[in-house]
């Protein structure tokens, strides 16, 4: 078992020198690309944050050490690693094995996306779910996928404790109004998970340390990239 305690609803701090350590790693390794991206909420964003092209060995084992230091650092308690599908999978079966090389060894599980009617059946594979359930993930845009998680995790008995994300967006979260249309709302998905829900969440970087990061890389590209991450922010942001 994870030890480690901490308030429900407490932001787990993150280490700064860690975030750009970690920015920068995503650059290096062009899972974070600057340019026009659409998004699931719609918007045209500046830049765009994609785990699954940490493709190889070494790129994924140093991703989980990431997660493996944020999670270490923040002091969150957990019994067992959640990853969901699809991406979760790869990234919670990483931080299992990272946390085992560091002395920590806990159970994984994964869901899948539809129950096998043969074999062992059944949507979930792995360890039982019980105890604390750290989920993995990569993002929470508008949390749909952790809301899924979620009911998974308390279908089976077990507890939805915390989720450990790559990077927080920190920006406004949408949902669907009475008369159909999505609309922006007040916070964040991370902010909904951490006060609607009582969950726990650790995250490596936030749009914050990306902003650092440019500010700190200046000339050329650079810099126009900053301003049309900083007015997207002032845009689309939560405080």
């Amino acid at each position: 078992m994870v030890s480690g305690t901490s308030t429900a609803q407490a932001d787990a701090p993150v280490d700064a020198a860690l975030a750009q350590e970690f920015v920068q790693f995503c650059v290096d390794a062009g899972a974070l690309r600057f340019g026009e991206f659409k998004t699931k909420a719609g918007r045209m964003s500046p830049y765009f944050f994609n785990a699954g092209l940490f493709d190889d060995g070494a790129k994924l084992g140093r991703l989980a050490q990431f997660y493996a230091k944020a999670l270490v650092a923040s002091g969150i308690g957990f019994d067992m690693i959640f990853g969901p599908a699809y991406k979760g999978i790869p990234l919670g079966a990483a931080v299992s094995i990272e946390l085992a090389r560091l002395g920590r060894n806990v159970p994984f599980a994964y869901n899948r996306k539809e129950a096998k009617d043969h074999g062992e059946g059944g949507s979930l594979v792995g360890a039982p779910l019980k105890g604390r359930v750290l989920i993995v993930d990569d993002v929470m845009s508008a949390g749909t996928a952790a809301r899924e998680s979620i009911a998974l995790i308390r279908a089976a008995g077990a507890t939805p404790h915390a989720i450990a994300i790559a990077l927080d967006r920190q920006e406004k979260a949408t949902e669907v109004g009475p008369d159909g249309q999505v609309r922006d709302v007040e916070h964040s998905a991370v902010q909904y998970v951490q006060h609607a829900l009582g969950m726990q969440v650790c995250t490596i970087a936030r749009l914050a340390d990306l902003l650092q990061y440019l500010s700190d890389h200046t000339g050329g590209e650079q810099d126009a990239h900053r301003e049309r991450v900083l007015a997207y922010r002032q845009r689309y942001g939560v405080s």
